[in-house]
């Protein structure tokens, strides 16, 4: 017996399955992420941090693993992990300091852009290091996206991973005008160190 099928069965099942596998993705829950993101810059009056536990993951998406692979082994070769975005509130820094707040957030044009912003990319790998690496991401800071490279160390932790990175940058090259104190005898020095402790944990089915 000889079965025809159509082009328009044809057509319809591709876009069935197209769907189906949309709305797996969609489903998918996203990483999760504790921890804290800690700013530390100097003046010519004192050196100062702020910090945040606020850090948010808005949107995750990890690709299809080999059968009997664990995730965070293979968390950083390319696929696995295929997209990853996380979002911080920007009123959510705070210094010790209480007098600097103010004029921090207002240099991050908080009210206007209420969201720092990072994108992942792709990740480099350093061979010399166990479990570094470079993430390769945009990072949006008071409206201003620009590429950089996060210098990254990772670590297992049961089912979670535990990431830890830095990064240098010029608060202006995000138009962002070094906050001031003390009616103006406190300046800040644009550049800043960004360094995170953090533990992701995987979703769970």
């Amino acid at each position: 017996m000889r079965i025809l099928i159509s082009n328009r069965a044809l057509a319809g099942t591709t876009l069935m399955a197209c769907l189906s596998a949309l709305a797996v993705a969609l489903a998918q829950p996203p990483l999760t992420m504790d921890g804290r993101l800690t700013l530390a810059g100097t003046s010519n009056v004192h050196a100062y941090t702020a910090s945040t536990a606020k850090l948010r993951v808005t949107r995750s998406h990890i690709g299809v693993l080999p059968a009997g692979a664990d995730l965070w082994d293979s968390a950083l070769k390319p696929g696995v992990i295929d997209a990853f975005e996380i979002a911080i509130p920007a009123a959510s820094l705070t210094s010790p300091k209480g007098d600097l707040d103010k004029n921090m957030h207002k240099a991050l044009k908080v009210e206007e852009f209420p969201e720092i912003t990072f994108r992942l990319v792709r990740f480099e790998t350093t061979p010399d290091a166990a479990g570094a690496a470079r993430a390769i991401g945009m990072l949006k800071i008071a409206g201003v996206e620009r590429e950089v490279a996060l210098t990254i160390t990772t670590k297992r932790a049961g089912a979670s991973l535990i990431v830890q990175g830095s990064l240098d940058l010029l608060m202006t090259d995000y138009g962002v005008t070094p906050p001031k104190a003390m009616l103006g005898m406190l300046k800040t020095d644009p550049k800043v160190r960004i360094t995170f402790d953090t533990v992701l944990a995987a979703p769970t089915t």
